[in-house]
């Protein structure tokens, strides 16, 4: 996720190449990133930290702690901190960095296409116009959405951060269901892959919502309508929405853990 709003900000009208400093500590990694052109890539961390203004991190949440510890002798008053990690609070990041200025966020995998929704917010330290400055850094990824308070990012998380697992199993179990039917695996995937790009590009283009197109689709006594009464009768749609809620609470007990 870290490499991948590294490029889309510095694919985008807001950073030049070599403005975007990249630390990590894979030796892999690094000698990859040094023949990318883009980015100014080094294993000191330290010289790095001097030099910026805003610092993405992107890390697992286990590894912040210790990533944190090496940080904070080379930050100063003023800078920022966003972080794309899952969980980890804004007030753990404020007493592990001692900054003031922090901006949690919640991704999603789309992203990596530039199709991304991020969640955000922020302390109230960081300025207006860093709040815009950042955003516009959010968005070469996709979409950003400002939400007021850490529990919504929670909240994003069992929508949007998770949310496209959810399609995925959806989506695996159709495929499953037409080779069942005796398609083949390829003319399977293509079935549901066009399924689920024509649904989505209908929805995006007319102002319907979703019941309207049901009842568009599903015909009195047709097809479509035996699917939807077997998926109301199984229940389907309430063990969606507890899916997203195990999501939520996940992110909740994670923010616990590094209180």
């Amino acid at each position: 996720m870290g490499l991948t709003f590294a490029e889309g900000m510095v694919n985008s009208q807001y950073i030049k190449q070599k403005e975007l400093f990249i630390y990590d500590k894979n030796p892999e990694v690094l000698s990859l990133l040094k023949k990318d052109e883009r980015f100014t890539v080094s294993d000191d961390l330290g010289e790095l930290l001097d030099k910026v203004h805003i610092i993405f991190v992107a890390v697992k949440p286990h590894h912040s702690e210790e990533l944190f510890a090496e940080m904070k002798p080379h930050l100063h008053p003023g800078q920022i901190i966003v972080s794309l990690m899952a969980g980890v609070t804004i007030n753990f990041m404020q007493k592990s960095t001692g900054l003031e200025k922090i901006i949690r966020t919640m991704p999603n995998l789309p992203a990596k296409v530039g199709n991304g929704v991020t969640s955000f917010t922020e302390t109230p330290a960081v300025s207006k116009v860093e709040q815009v400055a950042i955003r516009n850094l959010i968005d070469s990824t996709g979409t950003a959405i400002h939400v007021d308070n850490e529990e919504f990012i929670n909240k994003s998380t069992g929508i949007s951060g998770s949310g496209p697992a959810y399609v995925f199993y959806f989506m695996e179990a159709m495929m499953e269901a037409a080779q069942k039917m005796g398609f083949s695996e390829n003319d399977s995937s293509v079935l549901v892959e066009n399924t689920f790009e024509g649904a989505i590009a209908l929805f995006k283009g007319h102002s319907y919502g979703p019941t309207s197109w049901i009842n568009k689709v599903a015909s009195k006594g047709g097809t479509t309508e035996a699917a939807v009464d077997s998926m109301k009768e199984d229940n389907v749609g309430e063990l969606i929405k507890k899916a997203a809620f195990a999501a939520f609470d996940r992110a909740v007990e994670l923010g616990e853990e590094t209180k």
